[in-house]
């Protein structure tokens, strides 16, 4: 199973990039925070610090993963087309 989708755009994901080093992704609804961490951690080679998820009003999962701070995440951003 495949747990990151796609990374969300949004005036707030990129305040959040910028300000709380947090990158903000749409998840399998069945992956769990554990998962979404491992993944990220193998797919992008950081540290991730913590995992918060919560489920939107469209019915989609949204991850909100903040990377250590020995990392940053405007790069990955950037890699991924974000910024």
């Amino acid at each position: 199973m495949k747990a990151l989708l796609y990374p969300l755009i949004s005036e707030k994901s990129v305040k959040l990039i910028e300000q709380e080093n947090t990158i903000t992704f749409i998840v399998n609804e069945k992956a769990n925070k554990i998962e979404i961490k491992r993944e990220f951690e193998r797919q992008f080679g950081v540290k991730v610090d913590e995992v918060r998820v919560c489920t939107t009003k469209h019915g989609e999962k949204k991850a909100y993963i903040r990377v250590n701070k020995a990392f940053k995440a405007r790069e990955i951003a950037t890699k991924l087309g974000v910024l």
